[in-house]
């Protein structure tokens, strides 16, 4: 939940007995142990009121879209940068993959007498 290792979680336990001492610390994890009851209950009692008040389309929700962990942005960059930028371009289409940062084409350019290929047509990408 809060992705704490093993030896964080005995760190944090050392020193809540050293700050809290031993003969406070049984009401205050007695207190913790309440709390965590009464936000599960929390949780609970408004999973049933939105049902109630939903009715069967409650259950047709997919509620993994909703979830943030989704969204971690490691992950977003991760699959971003493993994508093929060749499969567009196969397609038909032009990628940016294949443009420079300022527009330019990365094709190398033409030599004087060059035939001119029609196939191909520059075209600056800002202005499209």
């Amino acid at each position: 939940m809060f992705d704490i290792n093993g030896g964080e979680f005995l760190l944090l336990i050392i020193v809540a007995i050293v700050v809290l001492g031993p003969e406070r610390l049984p009401e205050y994890a007695a207190k913790l142990r309440e709390l965590v009851r009464n936000v599960r209950g929390y949780a609970e009692g408004a999973k049933v009121t939105l049902r109630e008040q939903m009715g069967p389309e409650f259950d047709e929700i997919d509620w993994r879209q909703y979830d943030p962990r989704q969204y971690d942005p490691r992950r977003i960059v991760r699959e971003a940068l493993l994508e093929d930028p060749i499969a567009p371009a196969a397609a038909g289409g032009a990628t940016l993959a294949s443009y420079g940062a300022d527009g330019t084409s990365l094709e190398p350019p033409r030599r004087p007498g060059h035939r001119f290929d029609e196939s191909y047509t520059p075209f600056d990408i800002e202005a499209t």
